[in-house]
């Protein structure tokens, strides 16, 4: 009795592992898009091109200081103040592209977001750098 018991268990607990794997957190990142193991995608400037003629997104540029910015941009939150300012940010699940202008704060952002929770976050691959480089439009609102 014990042991039918044990094995109607493990197979509860089995199938719960199944499902959780099946609505994981690859189905919050769009079509072709995949998670790295931080929790956050990376997009080439490509990809960010394509979903901005969508724009189902909130484009955030974390770069400090402002040295320009991708059309289209949303917010301005400095990478190391991300955290401080999720009042701005939509819910955990809307998608989030971050960007700076190589990618390193980019990427700090977007580990802290996903360990705070947020399922659909994405970082721009070379940031404006790299946009820029694509010969995509980089706008300088300072001057």
């Amino acid at each position: 009795m014990m042991k039918s018991k044990y094995w109607l268990l493990l197979g509860a607990l089995a199938m719960l592992a199944l499902t959780m794997a099946a609505c994981g957190s690859e189905s919050s990142a769009p079509e072709g898009i995949t998670k790295n193991a931080d929790g956050y995608a990376d997009i080439s400037v490509q990809q960010l091109a394509g979903m901005l003629e969508d724009k189902g997104l909130t484009l955030v540029n974390v770069h400090v200081p402002y040295e320009g910015e991708i059309p289209h941009t949303d917010l301005f939150i400095a990478y190391d103040e991300i955290a401080a300012h999720l009042d701005q940010l939509p819910d955990e699940d809307a998608p989030i592209v971050l960007y700076c202008r190589s990618g390193g704060m980019s990427t700090f952002a977007a580990e802290e977001l996903a360990e705070l929770g947020y399922t659909n976050v994405m970082e721009v691959d070379g940031g404006f750098n790299a946009w820029q480089a694509a010969g995509y439009e980089l706008l300088d609102e300072s001057q």
